[in-house]
């Protein structure tokens, strides 16, 4: 998965600083939130985001001009979104403010950097603290941390959970795994792709999972780790196989199962598993036909109207 610590890695380890910018706090209305990130370089090249628009042009350059400066020291810059804010105008108008903190990064925090990076890999979690003294990553076990209260501005602190990115398992590497795979890449997740067939092309021609494996669909439950943070899209190339694979579902706590077919299929499925003994309750989990209704028919289309389904529901649990 291409991240900004990423991004970070490459250009330390080509002994070339970076400047890190995150959001540490926000008041009111504000296109960025609370840990959002930017990775600038010196040739103005960057990763992430703190909100975009003129403010976020603006930090840009503040940045390249530090890193320009000899010994260049982590510091804050706030930024207002009111058009009298004066030197913190942030160039937006709607009426709230951002508190960034740059950290200027470069080889000897390259270990740091690679620490993070392996940690969200095993999908372990860790905490992310920025200070005036720079950067500092250790792994945790979960336990709760303070975040950071008003700062000074050359005594500050922030602390911040860093998990491993929520994983999609798209059971079925045919066509739509592909664009599927490419779109939850970009919205940050990390994407497994599971079939039962040996040599398919379209899981050769797949560049953007994470993960790509065949299995035995009969056992397709062990290969959800961390079913709590997972979401599950069931495609597979019969309804058979969908059926058996959405029986297993079931029974574990994920944060979206999703099923593709038609109504009538959908149906039948359920049906099936009614039969069997499966409750009611359960299968009211199951989001089937999967994804929001916008008439979708290529793989590409199916594939949004899929990632739109699981983003609203995203936000929907936030509410």
């Amino acid at each position: 998965m291409t991240t900004i610590w990423h991004f970070i890695e490459k250009r330390l380890s080509d002994n070339e600083p970076v400047m890190l910018i995150v959001v540490i706090d926000v008041k009111g209305s504000s296109p960025g939130k609370k840990g959002f990130k930017m990775v600038v370089a010196s040739d103005g090249t960057c990763a992430g985001s703190i909100g975009g628009g003129h403010m976020e042009y603006a930090m840009v350059d503040l940045a390249r001009e530090k890193l320009q400066e000899p010994g260049s020291k982590p510091f804050i810059k706030k930024q207002v979104h009111a058009a009298k804010a004066g030197k913190d105008a942030s160039g937006l108008i709607c009426a709230g403010e951002q508190l960034h903190a740059f950290i200027p990064l470069a080889m000897p925090e390259l270990d740091k950097i690679r620490s993070l990076i392996q940690a969200q890999k095993k999908e372990m979690e860790g905490i992310l603290e920025l200070s005036s003294e720079g950067l500092y990553f250790q792994t945790n076990n979960g336990q709760p941390f303070a975040g950071m209260n008003e700062p000074a501005a050359d005594d500050w602190h922030y602390a911040e959970k860093l998990s491993p990115p929520d994983t999609l398992y798209i059971f079925g590497g045919g066509h739509i795994s592909i664009p599927m795979s490419q779109i939850f890449c970009m919205l940050g997740y990390r994407v497994v792709v599971l079939d039962d067939r040996e040599h398919l092309v379209t899981m050769q021609k797949n560049t953007f999972a994470h993960d790509k494996k065949t299995i035995d669909y009969r056992e397709a439950a062990a290969h959800i780790r961390h079913p709590e943070t997972a979401r599950v899209c069931i495609m597979t190339v019969s309804h058979a196989t969908d059926q058996d694979i959405l029986e297993q579902m079931l029974a574990l706590p994920l944060k979206y199962l999703g099923m593709i077919g038609s109504k009538k299929k959908v149906q039948k499925i359920f049906s099936n598993l009614l039969a069997k003994g499966v409750s009611q309750e359960k299968l009211q989990r199951v989001n089937a036909p999967m994804g929001i209704s916008i008439k979708s028919e290529t793989p590409e289309e199916i594939a949004i109207s899929i990632a739109a389904e699981i983003i609203r529901q995203k936000h929907v649990e936030k509410q």
